[in-house]
């Protein structure tokens, strides 16, 4: 008979390892939003100057290039690929580049939107080959892929002498991973992911190849509100100046103002990279070590930083059906909830069965290193039953 260990006595200080909406940072409280705009205009004095803050703000800790405008939109990371896609794609063949099920999605647009698009795949915790983008095509891409734990090592596979443009979908890789703003024309993320902001607003950052395409390109489809970045054949600057197409939450610009105030206090994009560092090494030196779990991430050069995914690979449940693998993935995630170690950390619904850890610059590596011997003892507990 099996015995089932004792549940460890050091529980994660905070529990929050959800994808999206994050934990917020550390020292939080709802003090942080006592000078919010609230009730006034966004396009009043003071919420506009927030709204600039805000930019102001995310081009100093990114050091997005002053070549390179920067808008908040509508609509989350969603909202700002889908407009760069309906705004600047049709002129050029386009190469997708998809493994995970948010970049599944842009080839959904792609069909709708009848570009002539080459599509490539790869099944999850693995990437395509990014070497088959073509130079006269444009390129859309997935930076960090938030539902596989995959993200792209480098932009080398990118040509400096490419004809085309290139979309990254940065949302879960921001403020966690370098970013080259020479390689990426168009790159998008929303609040709340690596810095723990609220959800619903998007951030859109163009490169002068992107503007130009905007300014040189009239697609042949109607483009609602929301998605007009130009007027009279120019690009509206005043977007990228504070004035958003549509309103704003001032009091999630307030949340999203004062976490990039906090990025700075620690030392800024390097301290960022740090802490999600030390979290995800927290995570996979026990993956290493625990024979149950592999990371779903099939080779190390392309292991998330931030969204950290787990197969269970122990044959005890391995050798179940595939209704009985995922019956037992949910069950490990409510196991963890239950017990208040862990909330929200159950696989992508779309994702193969088992665990997904957020280690963004949010999270303390002490958290993680808390969780682990309670995700073994969860484990052994459900196998346990398993076995009766």
């Amino acid at each position: 008979m099996m015995t089932i260990p004792a549940k460890p006595a050091v529980r994660p200080a905070d529990p929050r390892f959800s994808s999206g909406p994050t934990k917020k940072r550390p020292g939080w409280t709802t003090d942080a939003l006592k000078d919010a705009a609230l009730g006034r205009s966004h396009r009043a004095k003071p919420g506009k100057a927030k709204l600039k803050e805000a930019i102001d703000r995310t081009r100093a800790i990114l050091g997005v290039p002053e070549t390179h405008k920067i808008a908040i939109v509508p609509a989350s990371d969603t909202g700002a690929i889908e407009m760069a896609m309906w705004s600047m794609l049709g002129a050029r063949p386009v190469d997708i580049f998809a493994w995970e099920s948010f970049g599944e999605e842009w080839v959904t647009d792609a069909k709708q939107l009848k570009l002539d698009a080459k599509v490539h795949t790869a099944g999850y915790g693995a990437l395509p080959d990014l070497k088959a983008a073509r130079l006269d095509a444009d390129i859309i891409f997935t930076q960090n892929g938030t539902t596989s734990g995959v993200r792209v090592p480098n932009f080398a596979w990118i040509a400096a002498k490419r004809e085309g443009i290139t979309i990254n979908d940065a949302t879960s890789a921001v403020f966690a991973q370098p970013i080259d703003w020479a390689k990426c024309d168009v790159t998008t993320f929303s609040w709340q992911k690596v810095l723990g902001g609220e959800g619903a607003h998007g951030m859109l950052i163009l490169s002068p190849r992107a503007i130009a395409r905007l300014e040189s390109y009239t697609p042949d489809r109607a483009l609602p509100k929301i998605f007009r970045l130009t007027k009279k054949g120019k690009v509206d600057l005043e977007i990228f100046e504070g004035s958003t197409i549509n309103t704003p939450s001032l009091l999630a610009t307030e949340d999203y103002i004062d976490a990039l105030r906090w990025a700075e206090s620690i030392g800024g994009l390097e301290a960022l990279f740090a802490r999600a560092n030390a979290s995800t090494k927290a995570l996979t030196d026990w993956i290493a070590r625990t024979a149950w779990v592999e990371s779903l991430t099939a080779d190390p050069a392309t292991q998330s930083n931030t969204s950290v995914c787990i197969k269970v690979v122990d044959p005890r449940v391995t050798g179940l059906d595939a209704e009985g693998q995922a019956e037992f993935a949910k069950k490990l995630a409510s196991l963890l909830e239950k017990e208040g170690v862990a909330l929200d950390a159950a696989s992508y619904r779309a994702a193969p069965p088992g665990l997904r850890i957020w280690c963004g610059a949010t999270i303390e590596a002490s958290d993680v290193e808390a969780l682990t011997p309670w995700m073994d003892w969860a484990f052994e507990t459900l196998v346990s039953d398993l076995a009766r």
